[in-house]
């Protein structure tokens, strides 16, 4: 048995695994929570309270598990948080995400002092608000006496790893995501480091994924017997784990995720800097994983869940399948959380260009899910290259699981199909693939491949009206 642990943006989660990756029915728990926005752009986590929802997770599937059954915990969290730690290791600032905006103007600032060519060749990240460097020096010219008091920034595997053992490492997954470390040594890079104004010193040293921590301390030990001698492997990228747990761990496999966000992703062993769009984070030092993450992804659902009088999700699905593609003389730019991919400019905003007295509200809603398809189409002109020529596009997470709808538009923007894994849990999945494959449990990551899903063949026809889109939706983001 090994537990994986799932923190992302909006819930923890905690289940147990057998030897070979399937879940154990009945022994999963998940605890959901959300972050705080603020009107300039901040999108907030507070620590103590994802600690809370993971302890809940624990204590939900712990009981009547013998030690030696539980050999590890795999744990995923969200790549990009940032969090200050004091000298005694206590959380002082809230938890950062990548969503967080505010410190575009400083981002703007370090793309015209640095290279920000030669920083992506080197870190794998684009100078953007999305990244540590910004929002470091953000927070010294905002919040200068709090920064002052922060000992040492890291993110929420190490919090938990503080909280429950004393001490903590940042995994060269979780470090690759920050935009401070050098890709080619895996050691934190000292130009990133001077762009954000620290040192070495106010970090938490590196590790690799295969190096567990062990010995719970009191009172956890005590509240958990069968975790005493568990190994506990440091925190991975949450995109990283997607990945995985969606069985996408070579080249003949993109992985295409639709949760809050929306990504495309290949694992890969190539060393070289990622095209100008794309990141290159790790999974690991032998294994780098490049892609592209919009900012908008299933938040733009949400969004017109939110601001638009609908029906139920069943009534949305039918009425988004029965209107055609690109029919609505709509063009929307889905930046309503800036733009990454392919752009990376933090500052922009969302607009909608083509409304009528006649526009319906389910007419919007299919323009916005077909925006967020055309973004990713873009993005995939970029990653394909970085594929086999005959590779396979895997979909996963929440957003899109729900849409059949959303899924066929997506296929026909990139005009390739897309095939659904039937692993609902991806992240959570490739967290315990991970721990199984570090314990010698599995001999590789692909030894636990599932059965693939319903495959969405695209539609040449609509392939070519999207593709005339996207050229629509780029003209116009040149001109606003």
């Amino acid at each position: 048995m090994v537990i994986a642990l799932d923190v992302g943006t909006s819930s923890a989660r905690a289940a147990f695994y057998d030897g070979e990756g399937r879940p154990i029915p009945g022994r999963s728990h998940q605890v959901k929570y959300a972050p705080r926005l603020t009107p300039d752009g901040g999108v907030e986590h507070d620590a103590q309270q994802i600690l809370e929802a993971v302890v809940a997770c624990l204590d939900a599937i712990h009981p009547n598990r013998p030690p030696e059954e539980t050999r590890a915990v795999g744990v995923a969290t969200f790549w990009h948080g940032l969090l200050g730690f004091d000298s005694s290791g206590h959380p002082i600032t809230p938890v950062y995400t990548w969503a967080d905006t505010r410190s575009f103007t400083e981002a703007a600032v370090l793309r015209s002092a640095l290279d920000d060519d030669a920083m992506h060749a080197r870190t794998g990240c684009h100078l953007h608000s999305s990244y540590w460097p910004a929002k470091l020096r953000w927070l010294a010219r905002e919040y200068p006496a709090e920064s002052s008091r922060v000992a040492r920034w890291g993110s929420l595997g190490e919090f938990l790893e503080l909280s429950l053992f004393g001490e903590a490492a940042t995994s060269v997954s979780m470090a690759s995501g920050t935009g401070l470390i050098d890709q080619a040594t895996a050691q934190w890079d000292i130009e990133a480091m001077a762009a954000a104004e620290i040192d070495e010193h106010r970090l938490f040293p590196l590790c690799d994924r295969s190096e567990p921590r062990h010995g719970l301390r009191a009172p956890w030990a005590g509240r958990w017997p069968a975790l005493r001698t568990a190994a506990w492997f440091p925190a991975v990228g949450d995109g990283a784990a997607s990945n995985v747990g969606s069985n996408c761990v070579d080249p003949t496999r993109i992985a295409l995720n639709v949760g809050t966000s929306a990504a495309l992703r290949v694992v890969t062993r190539d060393q070289r800097p990622p095209a100008r769009g794309l990141w290159r984070y790790r999974v690991d030092r032998k294994h780098a994983i490049v892609g592209g993450a919009t900012s908008e992804g299933g938040n733009i659902y949400a969004w017109c869940r939110r601001v638009l009088q609908l029906g139920s999700d069943e009534e949305i699905e039918a009425a988004l399948a029965a209107l055609p593609p690109d029919g609505h003389g709509l063009t929307i730019l889905p930046h309503l959380a800036g733009e990454r991919a392919p752009g990376w400019r933090d500052g922009r905003r969302g607009a909608i260009n083509g409304l009528r007295l006649g526009t319906s509200a389910i007419e919007i809603v299919r323009a916005a899910l077909e925006s967020v398809a055309l973004r990713l189409a873009a993005v995939y002109e970029l990653l394909a290259p970085c594929a086999t020529p005959r590779h396979d596009v895997v979909a996963s997470g929440a957003a899109l699981g729900h849409s059949r709808a959303w899924t066929q538009m997506i296929a026909d923007a990139l005009g390739r199909p897309i095939t659904w894994s039937v692993e609902p849990e991806a992240t959570a999945r490739g967290a315990a693939l991970l721990a199984l494959e570090a314990l010698g449990v599995l001999p590789d990551l692909s030894s636990a491949r599932q059965a693939a899903g319903e495959t969405f063949a695209p539609d040449q026809a609509h392939h070519v009206r999207y593709k005339e889109a996207l050229e629509r939706q780029r003209r116009l983001d040149e001109r606003v």
